[in-house]
């Protein structure tokens, strides 16, 4: 009887490189409250956010995902050859087929890659550092590029009050690679799907014009009730406690959800936490990338320090890891 054999690749993995694409065109406030009949000032105490991107009419999410890929292995140092799995975690690629990471893998002259896209929305992208590693370890992949990328302008109802200042266009991406360390820890995944209806398209099918809407009072609470804990899992699975954090990097759904989970987890005070929302809203899969990229580039997060960063969102799903800051 013939016997299958398995191979083994990698000990260990660390992210090698970030890169980041913000558009820029830049949305205030007084341009999102007319038509929902609100002001700068509500937004900010319901949210925290200021301002958001939004990209060019013509601009796809495929082509912010490029350009933060460029970077990201630019940042990593090493040469694209080596790269053999490509993840997109997104929601707004503009095809329905086919995925955006064949297409992205042939933009940047990637060598027949495993490609495939992660429909997980916010969450996309942590899952996405989860799947790299395993396939790394697996043998599987050698070096894994993973983005999340959104233009969620393109299923934005600027008339909708509960969600029409939330969200806004971005990408981010790192690359996964082998490490003679631990450089990520476990992942902690999983869903609900019992909370479908709480983050969702409106309309069923693919529809020539999907919108998003979102149910706020309802994923507030879940957010905070039941991601905190989940974080903490991360913490545990990775052999740490709260102590041993030094940057948190949450979806940046809502800073008063950050803030309450920040709470709930009893973080010390020493921890930097992210907060791009501010500036950026919420871009979604791309959020996580792009607050670790900015807390890099503004020297919040250092080389070498352990971030613990979680992503939340429709489904319901979520992904949480801690990993080292490259």
């Amino acid at each position: 009887m013939a016997t299958i054999t398995q191979r083994t690749g990698a000990e260990f993995t660390r992210v090698l490189g970030v890169g980041a694409y913000r558009p820029e065109r830049l949305v205030t406030n007084d341009e999102i409250v007319g038509p929902i009949d609100s002001s700068d000032e509500w937004i900010q105490e319901r949210s925290g956010i200021k301002t958001r991107r939004f990209a060019r009419p013509e601009e796809t999410m495929l082509d912010m995902a490029e350009a933060a890929a460029r970077e990201a292995i630019a940042n990593s140092g090493i040469d694209p050859s080596l790269i053999d799995g490509v993840l997109v975690g997104s929601v707004t690629h503009h095809l329905f087929t086919p995925a955006a990471a064949p297409m992205l893998a042939d933009r940047l002259g990637l060598d027949k890659p495993a490609a495939i896209d992660i429909a997980a929305a916010c969450a996309g992208y942590c899952f996405g550092i989860g799947l790299a590693s395993d396939m790394i370890r697996s043998g599987d992949a050698s070096h894994v590029l993973v983005i999340g990328a959104e233009k969620l302008t393109d299923v934005l109802d600027l008339t909708d009050r509960g969600s029409a200042f939330i969200f806004g266009d971005g990408a981010g991406a790192a690359v996964v690679g082998p490490s003679d360390h631990v450089g990520i820890g476990p992942t902690i995944w999983g869903s609900d799907g019992s909370g479908w209806e709480s983050i969702r398209q409106v309309g069923e099918g693919h529809q020539a014009d999907p919108k998003i809407t979102m149910a706020g009072q309802s994923v507030f609470r879940w957010a905070v009730w039941s991601m905190a804990p989940v974080a903490l899992q991360a913490v545990e699975a990775a052999g740490l406690t709260p102590d041993d954090i030094d940057v948190f990097i949450p979806h940046q759904a809502n800073t008063r959800i950050i803030d309450a989970m920040v709470k709930q987890m009893k973080l010390p005070e020493h921890v930097k936490v992210a907060r791009d929302i501010v500036d950026m809203a919420n871009t979604s899969a791309a959020s996580v990338p792009l607050a670790a990229e900015r807390m890099i580039r503004e020297g919040q997060a250092k080389s070498g320090d352990i971030a613990l960063q979680i992503g939340f969102g429709a489904g319901l799903a979520y992904a949480a890891q801690v990993i080292e800051i490259p």
